[in-house]
């Protein structure tokens, strides 16, 4: 059998490499149901409205239920529904598809970070970091097989077919080994009392950590959606080289984030925040800054290190503000941190694209450093109100 630390590796890969297999064959799919530019966007729309509305209901059903039983369900479902998007020949069956496959996704990106935090605490290891990584290894392999399929001109239900398969057989072998903690039914039906605790959305520190995801969701997106663009149209890189912008940055996130455990020992999550956000910021105003190629790419990689560690720290510190005296909870508030991280996935395109119509592609960029700069403000207040939280309350004060 697997180590439990292993097993949620393996999912965070195989979650990667969904994401990576059906968004690098987003050409072909837009060929095949003969979709415009406007009608390929709303199409795409509906992932993000998935994602959006799973994340949530997959919060709760792990608080319920366990991560174990919603993990596995989001795995399966994504890779059954990956083959269907093969089958669409409108561009509004495309969007309906997406949005199933949105749904599925996120799901099992709310179960798989709860299950990682479960195993950070089982181990007392800060392997957060070291878990995203395995998602960032699963999307460049995902890619690299959509490429392999399309140099060998396999339509993408091919594709998808197969990759289908192996993705459910995969599931099959490491489910055993994943972490089965009792959901709340589990342990009310055998007596135990569970505290759910205050709601999240009435949780200052969580919304301070939302915010924090949200604005490296934006900074992340910008540099995934704009960084290619920018080199061609603003610093005259050919198109044959102006991709390999979006691979350093994969590239440098993915090794920084295999790092992230011996880090985050030595510096401690907060400073990994700061400092990255720091980074990132001085990366991408490094590249529209300076009107030099080559210091565009190495800016790039300065954002992929700086942004590295900003969504596995924000999780584990949302789990850790979850958790209960027993040593289980934060499924609620891991789900609620990640809802509205979504939302900078959703919204932040849209609006750097208008910014980029009005001001150029170089001032969107900046919007994005300076978002990303944000963040640092945002740790300090953290701080504090996590220490508010967490101080006594004073003698003779009133309990609630």
């Amino acid at each position: 059998m697997l180590a439990k630390s292993t097993a949620v590796f393996i999912v965070f890969v195989l979650n990667g490499v969904v994401f990576g297999s059906w968004a690098a064959r987003v050409p072909a799919l837009a060929a095949q149901v003969g979709a415009t530019p406007a009608g390929l966007g709303l199409s795409l729309f509906g992932v993000s409205v998935g994602l959006i509305v799973a994340a949530p209901i997959a919060g709760r059903l792990c608080a319920a239920y366990g991560s174990r039983a919603v993990m596995v369900l989001g795995c399966v479902t994504g890779f059954i529904v990956l083959p269907v998007l093969g089958l669409t020949t409108s561009p509004l069956q495309l969007g309906l598809v997406l949005f199933a496959l949105g749904l599925t996704v996120g799901t099992l990106d709310v179960s798989m970070n709860i299950a990682a935090v479960t195993v950070t605490r089982l181990l007392d290891r800060p392997l957060m970091p070291v878990f995203h990584a395995g998602f960032s290894v699963g999307g460049l392999v995902g890619s690299l097989a959509a490429a392999f399929s399309a140099a060998l001109a396999w339509s993408p239900l091919r594709q998808f077919t197969i990759l289908a398969v192996l993705g459910v057989v995969a599931v099959a072998v490491i489910v055993t080994s994943l972490p089965a903690e009792a959901g709340e039914r589990s342990r009310t039906r055998s007596g135990d009392v569970v505290a759910a605790g205050p709601s999240p959305m009435r949780r200052p520190v969580l919304w301070l950590l939302a915010l924090i995801a949200l604005f490296s969701a934006v900074a992340e997106g910008a540099s995934a959606d704009w960084s290619a663009l920018f080199l061609v149209r603003e610093r005259g890189v050919p198109d044959s080289l102006a991709a390999a912008g979006y691979s350093v940055f994969s590239i440098a996130m993915a090794l920084t984030r295999l790092s992230g455990e011996r880090v985050e020992r030595r510096w401690g999550p907060y400073r990994m925040l700061g400092f990255g956000a720091f980074l990132a910021a001085v990366g991408l105003l490094a590249a529209v800054t300076i009107p030099v190629p080559g210091v565009a790419y190495i800016g790039f990689a300065f954002a992929g290190v700086g942004l590295a560690y900003s969504f596995p720290v924000t999780m584990s510190l949302a789990g850790a503000a979850g958790r209960r005296a027993d040593g289980t909870g934060g499924e609620r508030e891991i789900g609620f941190v990640t809802t509205i991280a979504y939302a900078g996935f959703l919204g932040g395109p849209p609006l750097l694209g208008q910014l980029a119509q009005w001001s150029g592609l170089g001032f969107a960029l900046g919007a994005a450093a300076v978002i990303a700069a944000l963040i640092v403000p945002a740790v300090l207040v953290v701080i504090r109100a996590r220490r508010r939280e967490c101080a006594p309350p004073a003698v003779g004060a009133p309990t609630m």
